[in-house]
């Protein structure tokens, strides 16, 4: 396609000029019929693009919906869920909304869960500071940790209590398996909130 959309738009428009007129050639018909294909296409990529970003800015949904010709914010979501590139496999767009919709249900799940029992995940990233003759990588996630305990999200401490764990030396095998408990619990709240939101959705 050229490189300037408009420009192929421009072309697109005279042909059908021509054949309005009964005078546009079939050769001619038909390459104007895929140009106007790789226009659509360039046009579906970026419109997902355009709503990121907007998103990005701070734009709501609400405000999203009329400018995506749809009535109301979930419809705007959705829309976008369709229309953006998988990240995960899912091979359509409806397959796309399932899977973002089963990820909030399980993060929010786990958050709940983080919250409260946030006295305990902040006693094991007070200790994980604590533990010595850990490796570079170890030690990185460890200090990852501290500079995570004092915010207010307990949720932050998961993903680098998870990687120290991958990186533990064999001298502290149960500390190692205290935060296995952990990713374990987490995993199972997740798939718990996943089952729980696909039973309503099919009961409907």
């Amino acid at each position: 396609m050229d490189e300037d959309p408009a420009r192929t738009v421009r072309t697109v428009h005279d042909v059908v000029v021509e054949a309005r007129s009964g005078v546009s050639e079939p050769e001619r018909l038909l390459t104007a019929l895929v140009a106007l294909k790789e226009v659509r296409e360039q046009l579906a990529a970026w419109e997902p693009e355009l709503i990121a970003a907007a998103r990005a800015g701070g734009t709501s949904w609400t405000a999203l919906a009329p400018a995506l010709g749809v009535a109301s914010r979930q419809a705007a979501e959705r829309r976008f869920l369709r229309l953006r590139p998988s990240v995960s496999g899912e091979s359509t767009g409806e397959a796309r909304v399932d899977a973002e919709r089963d990820r909030r249900a399980g993060d929010r799940a786990v958050a709940e869960w983080a919250r409260r029992n946030s006295a305990i995940l902040r006693q094991l990233a007070g200790q994980a500071g604590a533990l010595d003759g850990l490796s570079a990588r170890a030690r990185e996630s460890a200090d990852r940790l501290s500079a995570v305990l004092g915010e207010d999200d307990v949720t932050g401490l998961l993903a680098p209590l998870a990687d120290l764990r991958a990186h533990l030396p064999r001298e502290h095998t149960g500390f190692a398996e205290r935060l296995g408990e952990i990713g374990m619990h987490t995993e199972q709240v997740r798939r718990d909130a996943v089952d729980d939101r696909r039973d309503r959705q099919s009961s409907r």
